[in-house]
Parts: C-alpha cells; structure tokens; sequence
C-alpha cells in the first residue's frame, strides 16, 4: 500500500515550514506529496460543493491555496524520493500548451516524478472570474490531455481539434516519464468514463467505504467493457473517516482494492502536526508495508 500526504501545499505554504513537511513526510514514509489547486476563491458561491453533505467548500476565503506546480517544484528538491502530484489540478482552467510545458519542467526537475491528477471544475464563479466558459469544459479538458500529450509525444507535434488547434511545433523540454500519470478525480459517471478513456489513476472523493466500492466496480467493470486491463487503472483513495482507526481503516480500503491512500495533510496541521505525522508514519505506514 502506498501513501500520499494530499493538499500538503495548504499548511506549509513558507520557506520553513514546506520544508520542514517535505523532510518530515518523505522520512515517515510517504511515497508522494500532492498540492491542490483553486486559483481564487470568489467571495460568494452558489456552485454547490460535491463533497460536502451541505454543499459548502471546507475553505474560508483566505485559506491558502499556492499554486500547486510551484509549491510541488520545491518539494522536488525538498523531498528527492518522493512522487510529485495534483490534487487536482483545473485542466480545462488552464492553456493546454503552457501547462504542458509546466508539467515537463517540472519532470524533469524532478526526475520523472510528476502525476497530473485532474478535475474538471465544479466552481462555475472561478471559471467566470477567469474568463473560462463553463460550458463544455469536460470536452475541454479531454481534448487539452490529447494536445499535451502530443506534444510531449515528440517534436513537430500537430493538432487540430474544437479548442485547441497548432500547426506542428515543438515543446522542448520534454517529460522524462514516456507517459505523466493521469489520475482524473471525481465521483460522476462522467469522471469514471474519463478515467476509463484516458486515465492511469482514478481518485474519486468519496469516503464513505460502500459507496467507494461501489466506484471502484463500476471504474473496473468499465475498463473491461472498453478492452481495458483493470488494473491499469490505479485506484487513489481520500483516508477521511478511517483516521479514527486508521489500521483498520487501512485494510479496507486494501480489500476494497486501493492502491495508494490520500491522507489529507489537514490531519497534520498546528503547532503539534508534524510530530502527529511521524507518528502516523511509525504507527500505520511501516505498519502496512
């Protein structure tokens, strides 16, 4: 079982303290770090939360939110043995070009360690803050993974499509990795048919063990209906709940069939979090490997 410290980018945003969770996760035991992503948070929503029973985002607006591909650059160098990932990342959001420059460098960087783990938004008033339609973004982000990746595919890359179109041009540097990961996060029926189309990782948001299980079924019932290899698509769990009696926690989501458990870096925070982090590095992660 692997374990990843997710949203770690949001309590350690300075110099020291990112730092110091870097040293202190790769050391417990964590195979990877993960850095999530609102580029504003708007003064009112009404988009409704999708994983909150009250539909309310667990953030007020000045919870820090750092640019999750800088944040993740330091921890490359940081924490050199660790796995580099997004969690997630707003595809349709973002220039599919620049972004897929961003992700290269920052393989390179670190060695080939980068995941993109993508989303396509459920915050419509960040989209419009940004002057990003809306509509069609799940088209969007899907046609933005397959310009990317030809781009990194090799030079005088071409691509034609709804929303991004180039003549051959050439993105240097390169991602080291023949293929970043694409984990695509999410609970829908869309999000689990992107996963089967175009994903390496599936990370839904749900807790509750049932209703996981339930997903990870219908992701592998949808791998083998398309040709896939189920396994081929990892599954990436949030560890909620299960913190309460976190080895038994552990063992379910084994027999559930997860591959790598997300453990919110929330659990983590205050003047005593890190050494709580040692612990749990010393009380679960040696203990589950």
């Amino acid at each position: 079982m692997k374990f990843g410290l997710a949203f770690a980018s949001s309590i350690a945003v300075g110099h020291d303290s990112a730092l110091e969770i870097c040293r202190r996760a790769e050391a417990a035991g964590f195979e990877s770090l993960w850095g999530g992503e609102h580029v504003i948070l708007p003064s009112t929503i009404d988009s409704r939360y999708p994983y909150t029973a009250d539909g309310k985002i667990p953030a007020e607006p000045e919870t820090p939110i750092p640019d999750p591909l800088i944040w993740l650059a330091f921890a490359a160098a940081a924490a050199p043995t660790m796995r580099l990932g997004t969690c997630i990342l707003i595809v349709p959001q973002r220039n599919p070009l620049i972004l897929a420059k961003e992700l290269a460098t920052l393989d390179q960087l670190s060695g080939g360690r980068v995941e993109l783990g993508l989303g396509v938004g459920w915050l419509r008033e960040e989209f419009d803050a940004l002057g990003v339609p809306w509509e069609r973004r799940g088209a969007r982000n899907d046609e933005y993974i397959e310009a990317m990746r030809a781009l990194w595919a090799g030079p005088h890359a071409e691509f034609h499509g709804d929303f991004v179109d180039f003549a051959p041009v050439t993105c240097s540097p390169r991602p080291i990795q023949e293929r970043i990961p694409v984990l695509v996060g999410g609970d829908s029926e869309a999000a689990i048919s992107r996963a089967v189309r175009l994903a390496d990782g599936y990370f839904p948001g749900e807790g509750d063990a049932e209703r996981l299980s339930g997903l990870v079924t219908r992701v592998r019932q949808g791998a083998d209906a398309a040709g896939r290899d189920p396994s081929s698509i990892g599954i990436n769990a949030m560890f909620g709940a299960h913190m309460r009696n976190p080895q038994a926690g552990v063992e379910q989501l084994r027999e559930i069939g997860v591959d790598r458990i997300m453990v919110p870096a929330f659990a983590f925070a205050g003047t005593e979090g890190l050494d709580r982090l040692s612990e749990f590095g010393e009380q679960v992660i040696q203990q589950a490997s």
